[in-house]
């Protein structure tokens, strides 16, 4: 049917649908978000943009979610993908794409129903098939997403949050009032990124729609029809259908049916409910029957199935009642044999009036056709939950096998069905056990789908009536609960929990002290207070190894290097970290299964030990092991060490790849302590990554902090180290000092480990100097040298030298200067620090020159570019870029100029060129402020007295280079 009064919105969609045809990749938005009331016209203008698409030879991929799937994982894409031509997939595609090809017939390959190992490998492996499937032109139309289950809503926010590499546009329609908040918040963040386009339908004009729906009608009632319709196209169609089959035109809105609720069909306009029923009072029984059957089956209703269904009754004589239906356009036939309503509100309004016990029983007849048919327990999960009328131990365990097949890749539907069993459970006290166990793997599932809240609480009902008939559930229950605590950033908590059932009489069963005690240790981590837990991880050292315990004695290990190595105590760092090494890399990957912590926690020793090869070994095979295992918890820590180590070795865009992951499964898993901190390093691996004076590191240092809360913990003091690393480079050396003092509970820096605080004392000695205090400078490079000594560590001694080089640079010993620069170079090249090693490089090479060393300087340079070039260090490649006049201009520069430093000697070049204070500010991305206080610097080091005394230098020099 034509689409009436949207031909904006259809000139739009065929812009972008045309951009597609180009191989426009990603060029401008690639999601548009369509929403609106139900029946204002969604549904038409994705059919017309996909029409349009499918006539100019693109691939097109249609699903929608429904109102009573809202448990059945992925559904909307499953429907999508059914679509496909299945002579296009390979067994790769088909891999890829294995959670969602349930519905394609004749897919190659074998097909397990069983997914991922978690559901962020699923996600990325579906981008991946779209990118394929897209490389001359996809759309992906995504209809009544407000109805889309969890698992769905996850994926869909994935692929706004990471564009395809293809030619691809997702089209999103959904009832603005009843959108999920999740899919609300990612389209608004899509919104404000330029990743989706907005597009929200209102009512039809009244000239438009009569003139295209009604041009038969008198106008006067015409117009009555439209004023009660509201503009909304599917309420007219039914009016006009009431009207031109002899309802009275008075009125004919306002009839209300008996049985459905006024609210039923949210954001459908009133009286639309019995307008659509009276259609369906002209049917026959076998007929009616067939409609309730397909309302019911929902996106299973093939004829097949209709028929196992409904039995014999749904024959009328020997004809069939789905022409008759079809010819009335009640019921319409789409892709895999399937019948559909005509509208998802008509088929809410025939579900909700089938009178129950007959939709129980073809809910259960659907159950028992799919059992019949080989269908796993998960395909069977939504029938048999709506067939249950009491407690059936074969529907229970039909439900918990589901609900395990579901546990890595949809968990929140796997929640949901262990609390239908639970629900079911009878409250004798021989299922005490059952459900203690069903209970603790809800709790697991719904903390992996984010709502940890519930999660806790649940657990903490858990531990209240277990007790020493049930020690390792309770033992279980607590470390879980402890896990959660931490993620809502209770780590005291977490702690004291922990600690009051390592202290109970009788204590914890010998096989469940190691786990306990790694938990407390991993809690003193994040509350800066781990020397109070050294003699419990001694105990709890020892208890692995009385206990033959390999794995457990690893971990521990692991967890004091990463202790000693946050403390600065770098011996006893590297000690531990060598001992749990040879016991890990000594182990199986199944033996290290049940523990894959350890290898978090030793990956992260190393990185912050500068053994950056043996932290990128432990992690990668840490993040094998995790992912095979589906342990979704360990993931974000492990992709971050990972992302840590690649930043430091200048490896951006792999780092860059890390981090998002990290950071997808922390917003999944909706801990703002684990957002936090993967949007921390993610801060400093955008900053390095991005052009010069790209503020996307500060917009993500920022977000960082509030996602930390008000908090005093590692996280917090973390996220708030790297808001002020941002804002120095974003010229605003004030913040910059108040954040890292805030980061550090005030100038003493007690709240920051001795491992972090070196390059922030460095940071601090810089944005003292940018704010002209440069006794405070000197304090703050005093203090970082002694910091570092104590730790011994090549990368944080290099840190220390820069503070003092920065010192030496700002009293005009360039020499020195240029000498500190380059032994910290040389500190950070032993370790393999290759980004750090070149920032030092390009500090070095301007003073080289000025102090004489051409040749070295040149050498610095490109080494520098070289790097930076190879590694994706955007910052670093435009800062080479601005200081390459320096090296590579004339030799000889006069003596008043040559102590100016890099960003003195742009300001000094602009005020040249005749721009003010404000402008020379916008242009560099510094604070006004800033620009001030190096003009004060640069009229001291060279002796001018006015602004006009400087520009006239700088032109004399100018001149005389070209000449």
């Amino acid at each position: 049917m034509m689409v009436v009064g949207r031909s904006e919105e259809v000139e739009r969609l065929d812009s972008l649908v045309n951009g597609l045809g180009m191989n426009a990749i990603n060029a401008g938005p690639w999601v548009v978000d369509i929403s609106g009331d139900a029946g204002i016209g969604k549904s038409r203008l994705l059919n017309e943009a996909c029409a349009r698409a499918r006539r100019r030879g693109l691939t097109v991929l249609c699903g929608r979610a429904t109102e009573y799937e809202r448990h059945t994982p992925f559904q909307v894409f499953t429907d999508a993908f059914a679509d496909i031509d299945p002579t296009v997939l390979d067994e790769e595609l088909v891999a890829a794409l294995t959670p969602l090809l349930k519905g394609v017939r004749g897919a190659r390959g074998p097909v397990s129903h069983a997914g991922p190992p978690n559901r962020f490998s699923g996600y990325r492996a579906v981008a991946g098939a779209l990118a394929r499937l897209g490389e001359s032109g996809l759309v992906v139309a995504l209809d009544d997403l407000h109805w889309a289950d969890p698992a769905s809503l996850e994926l869909v926010e994935h692929l706004i949050r990471h564009p395809v590499h293809a030619p691809v546009l997702f089209l999103m329609a959904h009832r603005k009032r009843q959108t999920p908040t999740p899919l609300a918040a990612a389209l608004t963040r899509g919104v404000d990124s330029g990743a989706v386009l907005p597009m929200a339908l209102g009512p039809l004009g009244e000239l438009e729609s009569i003139t295209a729906l009604a041009p038969d009608l008198p106008e006067d009632d015409a117009r009555r029809l439209h004023a009660a319709s509201e503009g909304n196209p599917l309420y007219l169609h039914a009016l006009l259908h009431a009207y031109r089959h002899g309802a009275p035109l008075p009125g004919v809105a306002a009839r209300a049916h008996p049985h459905v609720p006024d609210d039923h069909a949210a954001g459908a306009p009133n009286g639309l409910d019995s307008l659509l029923l009276d259609e369906l009072t002209a049917l026959t029984a076998p007929q009616r029957l067939v409609i309730e059957a397909v309302a019911v089956l929902g996106d299973q209703a093939t004829s097949a199935m209709l028929r196992a269904a409904i039995g014999h009754s749904g024959r009328e004589g020997q004809g069939d009642p789905t022409a008759e239906l079809a010819r009335r356009d009640l019921l319409r036939r789409g892709a895999g044999d399937k019948w559909t309503l005509r509208h998802p509100v008509l088929r809410a309004l025939v579900y909700e009036n089938t009178e129950p016990r007959l939709r129980t029983e073809i809910h259960c007849r659907a159950a028992d056709e799919l059992a019949r048919t080989g269908a796993s327990a998960a395909e069977r999960a939504h029938h048999v939950e709506r067939s249950l009328t009491g407690w059936d131990p074969a529907s229970a365990a039909v439900l918990s096998d589901a609900a395990a097949q579901f546990a890595d890749t949809a968990p929140a539907t796997a929640a949901h069905l262990l609390d239908v069993v639970l629900q079911m459970l009878p409250e004798a006290p021989e299922f005490d056990g059952q459900r203690g166990e069903l209970t603790l793997s809800r709790a697991k599932a719904l903390g992996i789908s984010g709502d940890l809240r519930q999660s806790r609480d649940l657990l903490h009902a858990l531990i209240s009536v277990s007790g020493d008939a049930t020690p390792a559930l309770r033992a279980d229950a607590i470390a879980l609960c402890a896990m959660m605590e931490r993620h809502l950033g209770h780590s005291a908590e977490a702690t004291a929990l922990l600690r009051k059932e390592l202290s109970r009489t009788p204590g914890p069963p010998p096989g469940q002290v190691v786990p306990l005690g790694l938990a407390l240790g991993m809690s003193a981590l994040l509350t800066v207070s781990y020397p109070d837990v050294r003699a419990d991880i001694e105990r709890t050292l020892a208890a692995a190894r009385s206990q033959g315990d390999t794995t457990g004695e690893a971990g521990v290990l692991g967890l004091a290097a990463l202790g000693e190595a946050y403390e600065g105590r770098t011996g006893d760092a590297e000690r531990f970290a060598d001992a749990a090494a040879g016991l890990v890399d000594g182990l199986t990957d199944p033996g290290l299964t049940d523990l894959c912590e350890s290898l978090v926690w030793l990956a992260w020793a190393e990185a912050l030990l500068e053994r950056y090869a043996e932290a990128e070994r432990h992690s990668e095979r840490g993040l094998d092991i995790a992912r095979r295992a589906g342990q979704l918890h360990v993931l974000p820590h492990l992709l971050m060490s990972k992302a840590y180590v690649h930043l430091s070795t200048c490896r951006l865009p792999s780092a860059l790849e890390a981090a998002e992951e990290a950071e997808s499964v922390a917003r999944a898993i909706a801990s703002g302590d684990l957002l936090a901190f993967t949007l921390s390093t993610k801060t400093l691996i955008v900053l390095v990554g991005s052009p010069l004076g790209d503020h996307r590191a500060l917009a993500t240092a920022e977000e960082a902090v509030a996602a930390a809360g008000t908090g005093s913990n590692w996280w917090a003091s973390l996220a708030w180290c790297m808001l002020g690393q941002a804002a120095y480079l974003a010229g605003d050396p004030y913040r910059t000092t108040e954040a890292i003092l805030k980061a550090g509970g005030g100038p003493g820096l007690l709240r920051l480990q001795p491992s972090l605080r070196p390059a922030q004392l460095e940071t601090l000695t810089n944005a003292a100097i940018a704010t002209g205090d440069l006794d405070q400078a000197a304090s703050w490079a005093s203090r970082a040298a002694e910091e570092a000594a104590r730790t011994g560590l090549a990368g944080q001694r290099a840190a220390a030298l820069r503070a003092q080089a920065a010192i030496a640079e700002q009293r005009g010993d360039t020499s020195a200067a240029a000498r500190l620069f380059h032994d910290a170079a040389q500190e950070h090249a032993h370790t393999g620090g290759l980004l750090w090693e070149v920032v030092s490089l390009l500090r070095a090479a301007p003073l080289a020159k000025a102090a004489g060393h051409g040749p070295r300087a040149d050498a610095m340079l490109r080494r520098a570019v070289r790097v930076a070039a190879g590694g994706g260090a955007r910052l670093v490649s435009d800062l080479a870029e601005l200081i390459r006049p320096q090296i590579e201009g004339p030799p000889h520069v006069p003596a008043e100029l040559a102590q100016l430093t890099a960003r003195e000697w742009e300001v000094a070049v602009l005020v040249a060129e005749g721009l003010s204070n404000q402008n020379i500010a916008t242009k560099l991305f510094l604070s006004r402020r800033t620009v001030e206080t190096h003009l004060s610097t640069i009229y001291r080091k060279t002796s001018v007295p006015s602004r006009s005394a400087l520009a006239s230098l700088m032109t004399r020099i100018a001149l005389h280079g070209r000449g």
